[in-house]
């Protein structure tokens, strides 16, 4: 980016600035025309200098030029020639030819404020795409010295001011200078002493005002950077939250950050005292001007040397003044306050600070295979201290083949491996595939052809799939359908802004690069890979647990109700029937909570959900016509007079918390109180106590908690009201809860209980393995366990995939990697979270996999190295290269550029 702010403005904006700049010249005459306009008001129409004369009449909206003498001996040219009109006549055109000029002022400002505002959320649209392509171009290794916490906020919020400056840098020195200078000249031109004073006053508010504000300058520079430290300091808290529970460190961390605080606090007050301070200064030198004009210009009017209609225009001229002069010291500090943030966001990506970038052009014909001679020369390698761990190292590898990078303890193998995959650039030498530098390479090309897989492998938000096909989304291979007005202004916004003109919506997949022709396709091959690396038993339990949307997944939920009946009658046939309790309207179900028999569905807003709904207006509405409310706060009562009997001196986390999760241990003490208020009777207890004792109840299983509440009477009762409650909610019209229907599928739902329509029984041991086995098998028979797996490749993965196991997490990174079928895969610590013997398996996996293409893995010992081509040690700082005696005979595969190489393993 460029060194000077106004620079990179200018750079990328100058023709917007020209074209608002005209505008605003052009909108002078008008603003001359409405400060003049009073004085006429005054002299020609209310004080009747107009009819001096004794005229009856005064030409009204006459337009004539005189020539200056200079000019031909001088003149006037008449363009017209106006109306005749009386005195009151006169006082109306007047005034509202002034509120015309008025209405027009009006508009030209509101024209040139939007278009400053839309010019600065373009160049901070700009800005801010910059800086993240920018940091896209940084190695791994230089983005390691730089909190990721502190990036993300100087591109989301420190560059925020940058481009509110933006639109004001050129433009509203511009506009408030000549609005200025015109209300100057306005004021010379009726009396040149009142003017002198206005200018006087002017260079005075010029000269002290900036200078009082440098401290401001760099109060707020201390203050940003001590902003952007505290931010930091809060995600390394949240980053290492683990380690602060386990050591009992929350009176430290809760300390450091209230010192922090206070610091930030203390600069805040700094720049509050001196800010309010010249601000009171410049409101007195603001003020002091009009002092003068009415003791001098009132002088001047008794003496006769004035006219009151030019006083006036002068003190209404004047009026007009300050504002600008105000907005035009408040943008010389703003403009240095802006120049500081932009000196700071160029230095913190300064690439003599974080290193070079990464070449970015596109791969064009570059992007060849990565094949034949491999080969490191002179190759140096500092430690994190700078200590030499591999000088002068060389080695020759004809590629493809295999490698194992054998670290026996050391960091050299490592090391190496992110500097082959391009991860580090921090070594001296030369490592060229053919006649190609390997760090000269495109992006394109190395991302295209080269996978690592690290120790800690980086998921994103998302669900499996997206992370899966994340290495084939290189550039969009299609269009899809979108309005053509909003293209082309998406587009057009685009070009203007220096942003990608492709949409997010596009077809970014590249299906042909796995040899598959569609998604399903493409789902078979990731699905089969995923069941390659041990994770298909994995998917399949997601797609369980994972909800069907029926436009998506529409074979599965055509069938869904036809698997339910296959499965209820294989419960009637093996002596399961009473494994699982089905949903039935008519019927209460013991297995489920009063809430779920009172809706018969699904919730899917939140105020359906948990607490909520006992506080919900419509389903208490309709409670309280089926006369339940007052028996369900009485069993609330129950429930918690028992709870509070039984978790009396129990310590939080005990089990009988997880068996009894009516109540918190952290809510004991509220309910407790509750309790106590509830005096002689029901009637004391108030709104929000009632409201906490009906919450309950309606998480109470009888099955389950088997506390006795439960009778025929009252499951008949909530049969009946369960209509009730489903009239209320649609005659409401409210969306919050879908219901079940036996013939139908609830998409709320998890697929497990569209399958059951039921609930397991707590009463049958291993009902729910038994279950389990029953459901895999009515799957299998149907066919249906594919399509069930592609709703487990939805699952969601969580931020920095969280949601998944440390194994499930290396298996996704892996079968990522393998998914875009790279010419050299590094595997650098990725199966560490699997046993030796898993680990073995997966090696020969990638292996055999990989037969036509290249695979270095980096390994702690010699003992797994056999089955690789090449063995690559490191020794006394150098590289040792030896080929494999008898590597061990590999099934033939097909070419690597063949599209159904991975697509026939499935079949």
């Amino acid at each position: 980016m460029e060194k000077s702010l106004f620079r990179y403005i200018w750079t990328h904006s100058k023709r917007d600035q020209m074209i608002i700049c005209a505008v605003v010249l052009a909108s002078l005459p008008f603003y001359f025309m409405s400060l003049d306009l009073p004085r006429q008001i005054v002299n020609q129409a209310i004080q009747g200098e107009a009819f001096r004369d004794g005229n009856p009449t005064a030409p009204f909206l006459n337009l004539s030029f005189d020539w200056p003498g200079w000019l031909g001996g001088g003149g006037s040219w008449e363009i017209f020639e106006g109306f005749q009109v009386g005195r009151v006549g006169l006082l109306m055109g007047l005034s509202f030819v002034f509120l015309f000029f008025v209405i027009v002022n009006g508009a030209f400002k509101y024209w040139i404020n939007v278009s400053k505002g839309v010019l600065g959320e373009r160049m901070l649209r700009r800005m801010r795409f910059d800086l993240f392509s920018m940091v896209l171009r940084f190695t791994p290794d230089a983005l390691r010295t730089v909190k990721s916490s502190e990036t993300a906020t100087i591109i989301k919020d420190e560059v925020e001011p940058i481009g509110g400056f933006i639109g004001d840098a050129f433009i509203t020195p511009v506009f408030l200078g000549t609005q200025a200078i015109t209300a100057l000249v306005f004021i010379m031109v009726q009396n040149v002493w009142l003017g002198l004073i206005a200018l006087s006053v002017i260079a005075v508010q010029f000269t002290i005002i900036p200078r009082l504000r440098r401290e401001l300058l760099r109060l707020g520079k201390q203050r940003q950077l001590a902003s952007r430290q505290l931010a930091g300091r809060i995600a390394e808290v949240l980053d290492g939250i683990e380690v602060v529970h386990v050591h009992n460190a929350y009176g430290w961390e809760r300390a450091e950050i209230g010192h922090r605080l206070f610091n930030l606090f203390t600069i805040r007050l700094k720049i509050y005292n001196r800010k309010f301070f010249v601000k009171t200064l410049n409101n007195f030198l603001a003020q002091l001007t009009p002092f003068f004009f009415y003791a001098i210009g009132g002088y001047f009017a008794l003496r006769g040397t004035l006219d009151i209609g030019q006083l006036v225009a002068v003190i209404a001229a004047y009026r007009e003044l300050p504002p600008p002069l105000k907005e035009l010291i408040d943008w010389d500090q703003q403009r240095l306050d802006v120049q500081v943030k932009y000196d700071q966001v160029t230095q913190h990506f300064a690439e003599d600070r974080l290193g070079p970038l990464l070449e970015s052009r596109e791969a064009g014909e570059a992007d060849q295979p990565l094949t034949g001679s491999f080969v490191g020369e002179d190759i140096r390698i500092a430690g994190p201290h700078g200590d030499l761990i591999i000088e002068g190292g060389a080695f020759t590898i004809e590629l493809p083949t295999s490698v194992a990078l054998i670290s026996n303890g050391g960091a050299a193998a490592s090391m190496l491996a992110r500097i082959l995959a391009r991860r580090s650039l921090e070594f001296s030498g030369r490592i060229r595939i053919g006649e190609r530098d390997l760090t000269q390479l495109p992006m394109a090309v190395t991302g295209h052809r080269i996978a690592y897989a690290g120790v800690d492998p980086i998921l994103f938000p998302g669900s499996i799939r997206d992370n899966l096909v994340y290495g084939l989304r290189s550039k969009p291979l299609g269009r899809l359908k979108e309005d053509r007005q909003e293209m082309d202004r998406r587009i057009a916004e685009a070009l203007r802004t220096g942003n990608p003109i492709e949409s997010i919506s596009d077809q970014w997949v590249d299906y042909e690069r796995l040899g598959a022709k569609d998604e399903n396709e493409l789902d078979r091959i990731l699905l089969d890979l995923l069941d390659k690396v041990g994770m298909g038993d994995t998917i399949y339990l997601f797609g369980l647990a994972g909800r069907i949307d029926p436009e998506r997944h529409t074979s599965l939920a055509e069938r869904l109700v036809e698997a339910r009946h296959r499965l209820r009658d294989t419960f009637q046939s093996n002596g399961m029937a009473d494994l699982v309790e089905p949903f039935d309207p008519a019927c209460y179900n013991s297995q489920a909570t009063i809430a779920e028999n009172l809706l018969f569905g699904v919730p899917i807003s939140d105020e359906f959900k948990g607490r909520n709904l006992a506080d919900n207006a419509q389903f208490r509405d309709a409670i309280d016509r089926a006369e339940m409310t007052d028996d369900l706060v009485r069993m609330g009562l129950q429930i918690a007079e028992t709870m509070t009997e039984i978790f009396e001196g129990l310590p939080p986390g005990h089990s009988l918390f997880e068996q009894f999760s009516f109540i918190g241990a952290d809510e004991l003490t509220e309910f407790e109180a509750i309790l106590r208020r509830r005096g002689r009777g029901e009637g004391s207890l108030r709104r929000e106590d009632r409201t906490r004792l009906l919450s309950l109840p309606l998480a109470y299983i009888e099955a389950r908690h088997r506390l006795g509440l439960l009778d025929d009477a009252m499951t008949g009762r909530i049969v009946e009201a369960r209509g009730l409650v489903r009239e209320v909610l649609e005659k409401a019209g409210s969306a919050g809860v879908e219901f079940y229907d036996p013939e139908g599928i609830c998409s709320a739902a998890p697929l497990r209980d569209n399958l059951l329509f039921g609930r397991v029984s707590y009463q049958v041991a291993n009902a729910r393995a038994r279950v389990a086995e029953a459901v895999a098998a009515v799957v299998r028979e149907l066919n249906l366990q594919e399509e069930v797996e592609r709703v487990g490749l939805e699952y969601q993965v969580g931020t920095a995939g969280r949601l998944l196991s440390p194994q499930e997490r290396a298996s996704v990174n892996l079968v990522r990697c393998l998914v875009k079928r790279p010419d050299i895969l590094v595997i650098d610590g990725a199966l560490a979270p699997f046993d030796e013997a898993r680990s073995q398996q997966l090696m020969q996996l990638l292996l055999d996999l990989l037969d036509q293409q290249s695979l270095f893995m980096v390994l702690p010992n010699d003992r797994q190295a056999g089955d690789f081509d090449v063995q690559m040690r490191f020794r006394d700082g150098q590289i040792i290269t030896d080929k494999t005696a008898a590597p061990a005979p590999r099934p033939s595969m097909p070419e690597p550029d063949a599209p159904q190489r991975i697509a026939g393993e499935v079949a």
